[in-house]
């Protein structure tokens, strides 16, 4: 890919996960970016999340590498004269400021918007927050699921509310405030002007309800914990196991599709059936016929049935744990080496070719 913001200068003031995915996106596509990290807390907190099996003598974790590859990191105490000095000379020559401050923090420390664009006029600060600017919670991912939803759907009935396995609130933040700064950069190309862009965790979490928010809004149905399931769609999130104890997740969207599913199992007759011939009557049968794809699936292996399946376009997958995840090329392109070393992963997952 072309390190296309080559020329791109970005300040990061930001810690643990969603403030930095965002400075680690203008790393990867060729900025120059300078990591300010709080010398007085030996720098991002993250540096010290370490999981059981990783060395306590390591400098940094794996979760800190996730989202700070490509980046200068320096310590510095910015409530020092010294130290605040070097920051400001950094920030006189920035393109972008990356922050996550707490209420008042930014300000406290003259590195609010104000104080900079009075030094970099054409400055694009970029602010992330857990619940906006003017609350003062403080604002963990597990938080926020809790707050907009996402942890009282997930799960099932017997489980009851269950953590998203990574920090997916922090990320869409990320994505947010990495296209608002995207548009503040077009609009600077066009005016020449600076501009301050702002995204919480909460109006993130919020914006991505998507078909779970409106099911509410339009038809007042209150999501509750269906595992894999899909509220409006069957078999969709239905586990079957295969001969060999390996799972298939299925994820028919269409009659077509649930056709092709009968008709790879040799059970046509089950799309003939009332109870499944169509996507409303399969929601409501949905237990019934989960009981007769898992027969039909248990006389099959998992490779043989996966393969006729894709054959026939029906949506499904067998069920990966992460080391299985990385076996496959494209996931193997993802990986960051250095010296024949994994080191992180990528999180630029498109591809851009500029005309020349």
């Amino acid at each position: 890919m072309q390190k296309i913001f080559k020329n791109l200068k970005v300040v990061e003031l930001a810690n643990v996960l969603a403030g930095p995915s965002v400075g680690m996106f203008f790393a990867e596509l060729g900025a120059d970016v300078i990591k300010i990290e709080n010398r007085l807390t030996n720098g991002d907190i993250t540096r010290a999340w370490k999981l059981p099996g990783e060395s306590p003598k390591a400098p940094l974790s794996a979760y800190y590498a996730s989202v700070n590859w490509g980046k200068r990191s320096i310590l510095l105490d910015l409530s020092s004269t010294k130290d605040k000095k070097k920051a400001i000379e950094l920030l006189r020559a920035a393109d972008i400021v990356i922050a996550n401050y707490k209420n008042g923090d930014a300000k406290k420390l003259g590195m609010d918007y104000t104080s900079i664009k009075k030094i970099n006029p054409k400055i694009i600060y970029a602010h992330i927050s857990g619940f906006g600017s003017k609350d003062k919670r403080v604002a963990f991912d597990l938080v926020l699921q809790a707050e907009t939803g996402f942890l009282s759907m997930n799960g099932t009935s017997t489980s009851g509310p269950v953590k998203l396995p990574v920090a997916l609130i922090d990320i869409l933040a990320g994505h947010q405030l990495k296209e608002a700064v995207l548009i503040a950069l077009l609009n600077r190309s066009k005016t020449g002007k600076g501009a301050y862009v702002e995204t919480s965790l909460y109006g993130s979490a919020i914006a991505s309800l998507a078909n779970q928010g409106t099911n509410w809004l339009l038809a007042k149905h209150i999501p509750k914990p269906m595992g894999t399931l899909h509220p409006n769609i069957a078999p969709y999130g239905e586990i079957v196991t295969c001969k060999d104890n390996k799972q298939i997740v299925l994820a028919i969207g269409t009659d077509k599709q649930f056709s092709a599913l009968c008709i790879a199992l040799n059970a046509g007759y089950i799309f003939k059936d009332k109870r499944f011939s169509t996507n409303s009557m399969r929601v409501k049968n949905r237990s019934a016929l989960l009981k007769i794809l898992q027969k039909k699936f248990s006389g099959h292996n998992a490779k043989p049935i996966l393969t006729i399946l894709k054959a026939k376009q029906v949506p499904m997958a067998e069920i990966k744990n992460i080391k299985d995840v990385f076996l496959s090329p494209v996931a193997k392109k993802m990986i960051l080496k250095r010296a024949n070393k994994n080191i992180g992963l990528k999180t630029v997952a498109f591809k851009i070719a500029v005309n020349k």
